[in-house]
């Protein structure tokens, strides 16, 4: 069934995912609601139609790239699937970004137009004599100064652009194998990157992870705390609900603890994704109790990068819901290796999901033997197009099939795999590879750590030893006692070959808006 869903074909997503659930009578049921606002589905069908229209009668063609710089409100479904319902590529941007970033990305795409909320559009100001191509503005829930500040620029209101146009149903008429949209890498390895992402992506994200793991159903409640913007948030907060018909929960401003909290309390859901830092986060708050604050709860999944084994244990006790550690990435655009409902092993990245397949290979791309480390590539129907502009990078990711994902792996007899860190992380000590996430996982089981990452760093005789940087827990001072007493806790728990020869303490670790540890910053910091 899978394989013919993907044959090429005439296809839009925004018809498969919105329109099949009005067509089988949930357009009264409720798909997006964030707090202040509700969409029902029906609303939802005739709200992207009327803006994709408003994109046509604003000048803008098929494959023109349109961008998104916009909180999780109702109004983000609406300008995302409205372009792709239009044949217009969709360009969510992260809302934590600088203007001199914003300025790369969007010179990058070469963007002919952006849908910006009014608060997040003032850090476009100082670049916009550099953007050229990027004709039109279109402004959410801007006052008469904030408009006034885009003077010069054709300026549009979104709610007017909506209420305006048509409200016909249609779609564009684009195939399967045509670009829908682009997700940009996090960035936390250097420059981001614009994966190209073809109609059919999110629906069969949502067939293989959605179904086949997670087993999502039309009553669940999802709340994503990754924004929309991520492709992990989008996976989890559009794709996966609406290929069923659940109702998903959307979260305006920032995921601390105390706003999940109150989301849980208020909506009740039944599906929580997370990464790591917030799964630490809500354990360490006053208000964590059994369900996290919702009496619905069923299933919490985490990614971003891998949960070290006693949080997810910690979590499990705590909660009494399992959390179900998995890996994705942009070029992949979701979940593709996770823990199953009823088969967790934490402390791994699970199982294969279904549809794909895996293989971890050595640098000259052989297959290593059982229980070896090696760098973990992937195939599956959800992959990239390539990188946007990077011919070289698009050539060693996007291996004909195969998707090379950077990060070194190994795979136990039982066939569950453990993530050892990324492939520019690994360093040897003694002749032994050193897997910066396990001296982490060490670290960060000790009481007195609240987090801590970890690089190789040359010694005075050239050879490169373990250095970590570390966040302390509240209570605890970093004095040399405690230092010592750490390097005895991760000789002990990881090996010890494998303790840090130095430790600095820091107020907090650099991490992207999407929570990854951006350990080429440690780098820079520690060449200084």
């Amino acid at each position: 069934m899978l394989e013919e869903f993907l044959q090429r074909r005439p296809y839009n997503a925004a018809a498969d995912l919105i329109d099949t659930q009005v067509a089988r009578g949930l357009g009264d049921k409720i798909a997006f609601t964030d707090g202040d606002r509700s969409l029902s589905y029906g609303e939802l069908q005739r709200r992207t139609c009327a803006f994709g229209c408003g994109l046509k009668e604003l000048g803008l063609r098929p494959e023109e790239r349109l961008a998104l710089l916009l909180y999780d409100t109702v109004d983000f479904p609406v300008a995302f699937w409205g372009g792709v319902r239009a044949g217009i590529v969709v360009l969510p941007l992260n809302t934590l970004l600088t203007a001199e970033q914003y300025a790369y990305v969007l010179g990058d795409s070469r963007a002919s137009a952006i849908v910006a909320a009014a608060p997040l559009a003032k850090t476009l100001l100082p670049i916009l004599d550099h953007l050229p191509r990027l004709r039109t503005i279109i402004l959410i829930d801007a006052g008469a100064d904030e408009k006034a500040a885009f003077a010069g620029r054709d300026v549009r209101d979104f709610a007017d652009v909506v209420a305006h146009s048509r409200r016909d149903v249609f779609v564009a008429p684009t195939l399967s194998d045509e670009v829908a949209f682009w997700m940009y890498t996090s960035g936390s390895t250097g420059d981001p990157k614009g994966v190209k992402h073809v109609h059919t992506t999110p629906m069969a994200a949502a067939q293989l992870m959605g179904r086949h793991v997670i087993g999502i159903r039309e009553d669940d409640v999802v709340f994503s705390a990754a924004k929309l913007f991520f492709s992990y948030g989008n996976g989890n907060a559009m794709a996966f609900p609406l290929s069923v018909g659940a109702t998903t929960v959307l979260l305006r401003g920032r995921a601390t603890a105390e706003a999940v909290f109150e989301v849980m309390r208020r909506h009740h859901p039944t599906i929580l994704y997370g990464v790591p830092t917030l799964f630490a986060s809500l354990l360490a708050h006053r208000e964590m109790r059994r369900g996290a604050g919702s009496d619905r709860l069923r299933l919490c999944i985490s990614a971003g990068e891998a949960l070290p084994q006693h949080l997810g244990q910690r979590w499990r006790d705590a909660v009494g819901v399992e959390v179900l550690d998995g890996i994705g990435s942009t070029e992949m655009f979701q979940t593709f290796l996770s823990n199953r409902p009823g088969a967790v092993r934490y402390g791994t990245t699970g199982k294969p999901v279904p549809g794909y397949e895996l293989k971890i290979v050595d640098d000259s791309g052989r297959e290593v033997a059982a229980s070896e480390i090696g760098e973990l590539i992937v195939r599956g129907p959800t992959a990239g197009e390539g990188y946007w502009n990077q011919r070289q990078k698009s050539r060693r990711t996007f291996a004909g099939e195969w998707t090379f994902t950077g990060d070194k792996y190994f795979c136990d007899p039982d066939g569950y795999y453990h993530y050892c860190g990324r492939t520019d992380d690994m360093f040897k000590v003694s002749g032994m590879w050193v897997s910066p996430f396990e001296v982490e996982a060490a670290l960060a089981s000790h009481e007195a750590v609240l987090e801590a990452a970890v690089i190789g760093k040359e010694d005075a005789d050239g050879l490169v030893k373990p250095k970590a940087f570390i966040v302390l827990r509240n209570g605890f001072s970093a004095d040399e006692r405690l230092l010592e007493t750490l390097r005895v806790h991760v000789k002990q728990c990881a090996g010890p070959w494998k303790y840090p020869r130095w430790i600095d303490i820091r107020p907090d670790l650099p991490r992207t808006a999407t929570g990854k540890l951006q350990r080429f910053k440690l780098r820079e910091f520690d060449s200084r």
